[in-house]
């Protein structure tokens, strides 16, 4: 059964959402570039990732990603998280990658050690226990796209760019990127992707499969965040042992053959059967309401 985690959230002040809550602020004056909010009301249950580094276009620098492996390491064990979503506060941009100013002033050596701790992000995001939905209303270049490939589930704007484009900087993706496109969409087309670096829109994302949803634009620029809001409340009903054991076993079982796959999901499925959630699910059919689940 999943652990029980005792450990609080660590939230900060700069921006909050419609129906949030701080949970604590950030004893530093500058403001963080990473923010976390754990919403309430009727979206209670969701927690949001705020990725606000307006100068740099949300670009993936030390300080960038140091805040946002802290803060995945304070949300990852909190059973109370039943959905995160990923979100920027820079209009028009998700993320844009590396931050390569950054990146230029540093030796090859420490460029090689700190492509090493953006895979580790990536690794970190897509082995969060809770689904994880990235909403993309701008740019998502490179490491940007990197981060959403990391996560369960991708809306996107129609209007948004995204695209694995580091050949056309001498690069090649180095979080990721060249394992989890071709999972998403299979060999020859991410291969195509990466080889040319091709950016694409919210719609031809959608039509390849890169995405979920894709949403015309608002005035507001966050058309891609309602709808990853919608999709997260339809989430939140369900039983929340279940979705995280159902994540279990479809990300493990994908990198294995299909009869190693029936054994995980056996194993995450005798996991499931002893919870209180499995028989007030039985009860609520057999008496024909809603079920009440609580996590245990």
């Amino acid at each position: 059964m999943l652990r029980a985690l005792p450990r609080a959230l660590r939230l900060w002040r700069p921006w909050r959402s419609p129906g949030a809550r701080d949970c604590a602020s950030s004893a530093t004056t500058r403001t963080p570039e990473i923010q976390v909010q754990a919403l309430t009301g009727p979206h209670q249950g969701i927690t949001e990732i705020l990725m606000n580094r307006p100068h740099a276009r949300n670009a993936l620098g030390n300080v960038f990603v140091s805040e946002l492996l802290e803060a995945l390491a304070q949300l990852r064990e909190n059973q109370q998280v039943r959905v995160l979503i990923f979100r920027s506060g820079v209009k028009g941009v998700f993320c844009a990658g590396a931050d390569l100013k950054e990146r230029e002033r540093m030796t090859a050596e420490e460029v090689g050690f700190f492509v090493q701790r953006l895979r580790g992000l990536m690794s970190e995001i897509a082995a969060f226990p809770a689904p994880t939905i990235a909403a993309m209303d701008g740019f998502a270049l490179g490491g940007g796209l990197e981060l959403a490939l990391a996560c369960d589930l991708r809306i996107a704007a129609s209007s948004a760019v995204m695209g694995l484009i580091e050949t056309t900087r001498g690069l090649l993706p180095g979080a990721g990127g060249t394992q989890r496109l071709p999972r998403c969409l299979g060999v020859a087309l991410a291969k195509e992707l990466i080889f040319t670096g091709r950016r694409l829109d919210g719609v031809q994302a959608r039509q390849l499969g890169l995405v979920n949803h894709a949403v015309a634009q608002n005035e507001e620029g966050n058309a891609a965040y309602h709808r990853a809001l919608a999709l997260a409340q339809e989430i939140l009903p369900q039983a929340p042992i279940a979705v995280r054991l159902g994540k279990v076993a479809i990300d493990r079982g994908m990198e294995v053959d299909i009869a190693s796959g029936m054994a995980i999901e056996h194993m995450c499925y005798a996991q499931n059967i002893p919870t209180q959630d499995r028989l007030e699910g039985m009860a609520a059919f057999r008496e024909k309401r809603p079920p009440k689940f609580v996590g245990k």
